[in-house]
């Protein structure tokens, strides 16, 4: 698997495609990337599965309420 990689992500406010860059060498991460078209921050998760060993990137808002 590798530990660093290009992925396109869309922007959870605006809708605008992206590209971040994720380097999973870190293990798992949860931080912020602002958008480009927007600014509005996107909140990114990096995690790897143990069982796959596939990287899996979560992308939100950060201000969506859960019930």
């Amino acid at each position: 698997m590798r530990d660093y990689f290009e992925q396109n992500i869309v922007c959870p406010h605006c809708g605008h495609h992206t590209r971040i860059v994720v380097d999973a060498s870190e293990g798992e991460q949860d931080y912020y990337e602002d958008c480009m078209a927007c600014c509005n921050s996107i909140h990114l998760t990096v995690r790897r599965n143990e069982l796959t060993d596939a990287v899996e990137v979560g992308v939100d808002a950060d201000d969506e309420q859960y019930f």
